[in-house]
Parts: structure tokens; C-alpha cells; sequence
């Protein structure tokens, strides 16, 4: 089996079979990162550019160490410190870089639907590296790794997202493939961090946390995109972690065996508490581990590998 269209734009746009193969090629590709030589020539000859107009620590680093343990060559471009300063459009940027005809490119911009126009003007791969407050595939790829490796399936469990979730592109994504996979979702924010029309989606939606996680096999905590709201949506820091931080009391209404997730970067004391975030429910470092793999498979997946 391989994937179907040359580039990864969303999760909306896989298939359960198509996130089941990208599932199992990472679960393969786990090991690699465990050996003392952390190098298979996979992609010997092949290169990716990373080219990120927003801020970025885990997305970036484990694209470009995902590539490297495949042997490919990397490049990254940072807004800050390419011809975008002197006043180049993305289109113009992209031509460019198409026309040093490298493989892969992933992108990470505040637009939505920056990668989809790419994706349709060029002929190399694009990934979605996070696309405005619409998607963020490869975090909800690497979400439903760790939770499957956890609980060993997807379909039937429980899962609480509990943040900003009309800002949050790890929101929308996850909500996409943790519903196609089988799972049940259920979402809180405050009010005004809740779109309208969230339960079309296949979600239930409430407005106070310990709704959403009573009786949850994951808890998924978001960090409010301060970055992305046009104005204040809550009155201050400490009362939303009054309402909506998860915390030591609160995490006894879910499941005795529930994991927590983050995205990262964390914002302690705020959406999660430190005991919580480095306690023996956390797997957020497992998200990152698994960060690694599951771009490793997809830059595998997109340059041809798997095609039987």
C-alpha cells in the first residue's frame, strides 16, 4: 500500500487506511533511534528543506533528526533570516527552492492553506508543518502513535482536549483522526475559546474541564495561542487555571490508568501543573520520541518507500 496524493496538507484528507500505514512504518522506524548509530542510508541522495515562517522547537529539530537518521540531506530557512525580509512573497520563495529541485519541502506559516497552495504549484512533496489555527497533521500523527503504543488501539477510548481549542490547529487535527480511528472525543475551554460549530466535527463539547475528563483514557491539555487571538478572551492568567488547569484534584476524575498529553511548549501552572506535566501519567516526552519516527515514515512514505 502507499499514500495516495504526493503531499501530507491535513488529516482530514487521510484515509484510516493511510494512517494506519503511516502508524506501522513509524512503529518500525522506533528502533533506529535507539541504536548506538542512529543512521540507515534509506534516503541516501534525497534532501528536504524546512521552511518556517513561525517559531518552532520539536517540529523543526525532529524533521531535520528525521531526516538525517535516513541519510537525507537537510536545509532549514527561517523566515527571519531569508530574502522573506526583503520583501520576497512565499510564492516567489518557493519557486526558488523548487528550482533547486530538492525532494521534500515542509513548511510551517501562519496563513491557512499556505502548504495547499504550495502543494498545488509544486511538484515536490509538501508537508503541513502547522498551518495558521487550521491543521497540524504530523503532531496528530504522532499523538495517536503514542496513544496506540500506550493503549494498544485508538477506537473506543476516551479522549479530553482541554485548552484553546479555536485557536488550536493540534486541536483540529487530532479531532480529525482521533474520530476516524474510533475513538470519542470530548472537548472544554472557556466559552470563548470554543467555536460554534465544534460538535459538528463528532465532538461533545462542554465548558467546564472536569466534564471533559471525568472517566478519560487520555487527557490532552492545549496551550492558549496568545499569539493567534485578536483580543482577550479570559480575564487573566490565574483565573484560567483556576478553571482550567489540570492539576492533582481534577485528574482523579479521569480513568486510574489515563495518560496526559501536551503539545508543548508548556506553559506550567497555567494550563497543566508541574506535578502533573513530570508525574507518572505524562507521556509527553513519549510525544516527542515519537515525533521523530513518525517524520521519519513520512518522508519514507512520500519518496516512495512502502509502493508494493
Amino acid at each position: 500500500m502507499k499514500l495516495r496524493s504526493k503531499d501530507i496538507l491535513g488529516i482530514k484528507e487521510l484515509s484510516v487506511e493511510e494512517i494506519t500505514l503511516i502508524l506501522d512504518t513509524a512503529d518500525s522506524f522506533l528502533e533506529v533511534s535507539t541504536r548506538e548509530i542512529k543512521k540507515v542510508p534509506t534516503l541516501r541522495g534525497k534532501s528536504m528543506i524546512n521552511l518556517f515562517y513561525e517559531a518552532s522547537t520539536r517540529t523543526r529539530t525532529s524533521f531535520e533528526i528525521a531526516a538525517k537518521r535516513l541519510s537525507a540531506d537537510t536545509i532549514n530557512i527561517s523566515a527571519s533570516t531569508s530574502s522573506v525580509v526583503k520583501g520576497e512573497t512565499l510564492i516567489d520563495t518557493a519557486k526558488n527552492i523548487e528550482a533547486m529541485n530538492p525532494d521534500i519541502i515542509v513548511i510551517r506559516h501562519s496563513a491557512a492553506g499556505a502548504p495547499h497552495m504550495l502543494a498545488s504549484l509544486l511538484k515536490q512533496s509538501i508537508i503541513n508543518a502547522g498551518d495558521g489555527a487550521h491543521e497540524h497533521p504530523t503532531q496528530a500523527l504522532l499523538d495517536m502513535m503514542t496513544i496506540r503504543s500506550r493503549k494498544g488501539r485508538i477506537a473506543g477510548l476516551k479522549v479530553a482536549i482541554v485548552g484553546d481549542i479555536s485557536h488550536s490547529r493540534v486541536a483540529r487535527s487530532n479531532i480529525h483522526g482521533l474520530t476516524k480511528m474510533g475513538a470519542r472525543v470530548f472537548v472544554a475551554g472557556p466559552a470563548t475559546m470554543l467555536p460554534r460549530d465544534i460538535e459538528s466535527l463528532g465532538v461533545v463539547a462542554y465548558s467546564r474541564i472536569d466534564e471533559a475528563i471525568r472517566d478519560a483514557d487520555i487527557v490532552m491539555m492545549l496551550r492558549i495561542q496568545t499569539e493567534r487571538e485578536k483580543q482577550n478572551l479570559f480575564p487573566s492568567l490565574r483565573e484560567y487555571a483556576t478553571y482550567f488547569s489540570l492539576n492533582r484534584k481534577n485528574i482523579a476524575l479521569a480513568r486510574e490508568d489515563c495518560i496526559v498529553m501536551h503539545p508543548g511548549p508548556l506553559n506550567r501552572g497555567v494550563e497543566i501543573s508541574p506535578d502533573i506535566a513530570d508525574g507518572p501519567h505524562s507521556v509527553i516526552l513519549d510525544q516527542v520520541t515519537n515525533g521523530v519516527a513518525v517524520r521519519m515514515a513520512l518522508l519514507y512514505l512520500l519518496t516512495g518507500g512502502g509502493n508494493s
